[in-house]
């Protein structure tokens, strides 16, 4: 069984985003073992991006601070390789296709392979065009997670019968950013993967605190929070290991 699948072994899994390299590369690998121990189940880390087409303000602002500080493809390899000297927390990246296609599939996901990449989310790739990145995702052993969208309509059973490691469900329309209300019906879209597929369905896109999380653990197998995250680094900068620790606590407390 796969690490990310192990992670929804025991319950609701809280999987936690962060932009790697704000506001450094040996604080986000600190902060990763913070969050970990703190009972993260699975964690996202954000490839420094210049155009994040899905990302809000603060995501954005994450980016422009690590790629001021020169952050590369190849340094958040080197972030995960230290990681994985100490732990096994599932690991994500979260990255957009042009990274990806630069760099090379096969050299891209090789490299995942080798420093042990457990998934990969892609949000510009749209699903019916994912096919050439996916076999080779495959071919290395990384789960190519497909988003789904409340307007998915149709193409929701289809995503989900070809699903890999976790379903991320988006739970609002527009770009990531902390939200006071989340208005989608979770429960319809996630009934509507479960007639198809086992595969687990967690909810992301403005979750920000301990009430949106619970109630959203009720009808999916897992929340996933970056924003409210990413805010708390970018307001505590390198002493937010702490800050972060309690956070999680909090979350996992009610999930």
């Amino acid at each position: 069984m796969s690490r990310i699948s192990n992670a929804f072994k025991n319950g609701k899994a809280f999987i936690a985003f962060l932009t790697g390299g704000d506001p450094g590369l040996d604080k986000s690998a600190e902060f990763i073992l913070e969050l970990e121990r703190a009972g993260t189940d699975i964690i996202e880390i954000g490839i420094p991006f210049s155009d994040p087409v899905a990302e809000g303000p603060v995501i954005e602002a994450a980016n422009i601070r690590a790629l001021k500080n020169n952050v590369t493809v190849r340094d958040i390899f080197a972030l995960v390789k230290k990681v994985r000297e100490t732990s096994e927390v599932p690991l994500v990246l979260l990255t957009y296709l042009n990274p990806v296609y630069f760099f090379g599939y096969e050299e891209f996901f090789a490299e995942c392979k080798s420093v042990g990449v457990d998934g990969i989310i892609i949000p510009d790739l749209p699903f019916e065009e994912s096919r050439e990145v996916g076999d080779v995702a495959d071919k290395y052993g990384v789960d190519l997670v497909s988003l789904i969208a409340p307007t998915s309509n149709e193409r929701i059973e289809m995503i989900a019968r070809n699903a890999k490691g976790f379903l991320y469900l988006v739970s609002s329309l527009g770009v990531t950013g902390v939200r006071k209300k989340i208005k989608t019906d979770v429960e319809s879209v996630v009934n509507a993967v479960k007639k198809v597929s086992d595969v687990p369905v967690a909810v992301g896109f403005g979750i920000s605190n301990a009430e949106q999380a619970s109630e959203l653990a009720r009808y999916s197998d897992g929340v996933i929070v970056g924003s409210a995250i990413v805010e708390i680094i970018a307001k505590h900068g390198e002493n937010a290991a702490a800050h972060l620790c309690s956070f999680v606590k909090e979350i996992k407390a009610v999930m």
